[in-house]
């Protein structure tokens, strides 16, 4: 059996150019982003068929959201994302897409009435944390592994001010919330506090019904 060989580019080629496009991306994003206020952060699996029922429920949460007065924000791509997109949109709201171009192009959906286009992952990333008043995790992949994490290591860290985090789907989530408490805070790596930062609901109601009860705008 043969071990994979990776090519190391060289990852420091036109990195002063590199800023200027980095800079550009920032400023779009706040100059846009900045009206959308309050808005939710939406996140879950790109891979979400249509007739899912994590599909169907991102959809309701995301039109319960914009009926009761938040704007969501999306990744702008399939899925979860288009779902979010959609039911903010059905609900009156600002739905926004923050699509990523990537090496296999994913293509924005067609529900986001507000889209900001990005090339780099932590400019994006800036944006979903920077705007949002409360977190809703679909369940997902690795990308969503990667949002919900970051979103508690600041809160945890006080980088940012703590918003409800509020993970869809008990069942799904069971698993990671296990590990958290039997490994995590078990070995000290965590704290039990750190547990009272994730929120696990089944329904779109109760997510929205968290979000109204500790968000004040």
């Amino acid at each position: 059996m043969y071990e994979k060989q990776y090519i190391v580019d060289d990852i420091t080629k036109d990195d002063t150019w590199r800023i200027f496009n980095i800079m550009a991306e920032l400023v779009e994003g706040f100059d846009v982003l900045s009206r959308i206020h309050p808005a939710v952060t939406i996140f879950g699996s790109a891979r979400s068929h249509p007739n899912s029922s994590n599909y169907k429920t991102t959809e309701r949460v995301a039109r319960l959201l914009a009926e009761n007065g938040f704007n969501v924000i999306s990744g702008g791509g399939p899925g979860v994302m288009e779902a979010a997109n959609k039911g903010a949109a059905a609900g009156g709201g600002k739905s926004v897409g923050l699509h990523i171009h990537l090496p296999q192009e994913q293509k924005p959906n067609k529900y986001a009435n507000v889209r900001l286009d990005f090339k780099y992952f932590f400019v994006r990333k800036v944006m979903f944390i920077k705007y949002a008043v409360a977190y809703i995790i679909m369940p997902g992949g690795f990308g969503t592994l990667d949002e919900l994490f970051e979103a508690l290591t600041l809160i945890q860290t006080k980088r940012i001010k703590p918003f409800p985090v509020i993970l869809v789907d008990s069942e799904y989530w069971k698993g990671l919330s296990d590990w958290i408490k039997e490994t995590l805070i078990k070995k000290k790596f965590a704290s039990e506090s750190d547990l009272d930062l994730l929120r696990l609901v089944d329904t779109p109601e109760e997510a929205v019904d968290i979000i109204k009860r500790m968000v004040i705008v």
